[in-house]
């Protein structure tokens, strides 16, 4: 059947939904509002670019981010934004169903907040609710966006994807990442990385979950982890998943980030160190919630006199850099700051 994913992902109500999303939480920049002053005709030379397939994208504009990692940020001129979501609108359908439940970065009812009570599910489990030693291949795949074979994820989408003008667009928005490496490679910060990131690490998603058969998986972007109550049997998939990465998808696990740790000494996960009945917020998050904590407060003058910064910074950090766990009904219930705080 002929695929005509290309001429939805043109039309023009898909390119007004994807400025509806590009611009929201940025109603107020310059380059959105000039962009919306003549929405029509700016949506209308899109299509007519894409139509006729002589659409480039800008140059992307990088800058250093240190949140509290050092990181290289590309960020898109606003209308390849555009572009991005119209793109997105049309292919996460078509891809998003293949993914395992158990991917939880960048997906509508996943995020932090339920990988983190998935792990809890499974520490549970494995060690029969904590009467037997229960063991975690925590793992990280090395310079994951930096190392992305453009040649793979095509063959990737290509097997879901009939129609080849997506796919130009698709190779189009890789090619304007300038990496060392020609061929390979995504920005951070494009809302196309974090989508197709989930798309090429849905392939190991698959091969853990259907070849491996390890039940107690769990992966957010590049980071995962595996629990199990036997060493052996982790090492076993820690040797056999660096050689599918290696094999199928050009990638490896980063060596000084992938162990196999016990439980009870506590497992680094999305900002946490987590142990059986607790969790310890990291202290670097903690330190960066407590610079941005003086700006605010100096910002906002004498809102917060009579409360000390540390103090206040203990209960917000868990706010802020875990604002998911606003949504349970007790926030706070087993979290605990990585100090004692001061009487």
């Amino acid at each position: 059947m002929e695929d005509d994913s290309y001429s939805k992902l043109c039309a023009y109500e898909n390119l007004e939904k994807a400025f509806r999303k590009a611009r929201k939480g940025k109603t107020l920049k310059r380059y959105v509002i000039d962009f919306e002053k003549n929405l029509k005709e700016n949506l209308l030379r899109l299509q007519s670019e894409l139509l006729l397939q002589i659409y480039r994208p800008q140059p992307l504009e990088t800058f250093i981010l240190r949140d509290p990692k050092t990181r290289k940020i590309s960020k898109a001129d606003f209308r390849d934004r555009v572009i991005h979501h119209a793109l997105c609108n049309i292919i996460e359908p078509m891809l998003e169903k293949e993914f395992i439940y158990d991917s939880f970065a960048n997906r509508k009812g996943k995020g932090t907040l339920g990988a983190i009570k998935r792990f809890d599910v499974f520490k549970r489990k494995v060690s029969k609710n904590n009467t037997r030693a229960c063991y975690v291949l925590k793992a990280d795949v090395r310079h994951y966006f930096d190392t992305v074979d453009h040649a793979i994820l095509l063959s990737i989408l290509r097997r879901k994807i009939r129609d080849e003008r997506v796919l130009w667009l698709v190779n189009l928005i890789l090619g304007n990442h300038k990496s060392p490496e020609e061929g390979k490679g995504m920005p951070l910060g494009n809302l196309t990385s974090q989508f197709l990131a989930n798309v090429y690490l849905n392939e190991l998603d698959q091969h853990v979950k259907h070849i491996l058969k390890a039940r107690y998986y769990i992966r957010y972007v590049d980071d995962f982890v595996i629990l199990s109550s036997s060493v052996e049997e982790l090492k076993t998939y820690k040797e056999k998943i660096n050689a599918f990465l290696h094999e199928k998808l050009a990638l490896e696990l980063h060596p000084d980030k992938s162990d196999i740790l016990l439980l009870r000494q506590g497992i680094g996960f999305l900002g946490f160190r987590i142990f059986y009945h607790h969790r310890l917020i990291k202290q670097k998050n903690l330190r960066h919630f407590e610079k941005k904590f003086k700006e605010w407060k100096s910002l906002l003058g004498g809102r917060f006199e009579g409360r000390g910064c540390r103090e206040t910074a203990r209960l917000a950090c868990v706010c802020s850099q875990c604002e998911h766990l606003l949504l349970s009904p007790e926030p706070f219930e087993n979290v605990q700051p990585a100090f004692s705080p001061s009487a």
